[in-house]
């Protein structure tokens, strides 16, 4: 097949670092896939079939983790040592968590307003409030999972968490677009 079983970086010939282009991902997906795709291994044996089965869902998982910063976050914590994924932790930010409170604060009340311009730029507002911070948050983590410093990457985890909450919001906020159309 032409490669053993890799961390995600490694098998992407990437440098383990948080800021990547996804482009580049992109492409190197599709050689990747090119190269173990079950298909050409049709005329093969069973082991060979498997194999490539097996490889392929590797490229896929790895792309799919890769291409989207939350999960890459995620995974990168992980391979240094800081498995939050299935944690319950909670965060003991109380500005963050009181932030949270106005936004979800401001999600009912533009879910209880009329359907109008005014509405409509509220939604545009909260909308810009959350990919800015979520930008902001994005930024940090670029230079906090780099350092293999267990309070960088205690902190990188904490960043991590606070992301987890605004998907979680901006998510919201598709739902109630979708209830108003």
């Amino acid at each position: 097949m032409g490669f053993t079983s890799l961390n995600y970086f490694e098998l992407f010939n990437l440098s383990f670092q948080f800021d990547v282009d996804v482009e580049a991902i992109a492409g190197t997906y599709r050689d990747l896939q090119r190269a173990v795709h079950p298909d050409k291994f049709a005329h093969q044996g069973e082991r060979q079939k498997l194999l490539a089965v097996q490889k392929s869902a590797e490229v896929n998982d790895a792309y799919q983790t890769l291409k989207n910063p939350l999960l890459r976050a995620l995974y990168m914590l992980a391979e240094q040592g800081v498995d939050i994924q299935l944690e319950q932790k909670t965060l003991q930010d109380p500005i963050f968590l009181m932030q949270q409170m106005e936004f979800r604060e401001q999600l009912e009340d533009i879910s209880q307003m009329d359907e109008g311009d005014e509405q409509d730029q509220l939604i545009a507002s909260f909308e810009n409030s959350i990919k800015r911070l979520t930008a902001d948050y994005y930024c940090q983590l670029g230079t906090l999972l780099v350092s293999s410093c267990k309070v960088s990457l205690e902190n990188a985890a904490i960043v991590v968490r606070k992301l987890k909450f605004m998907n979680k919001l901006s998510d919201e906020l598709e739902r109630l677009e979708e209830t108003i159309l």
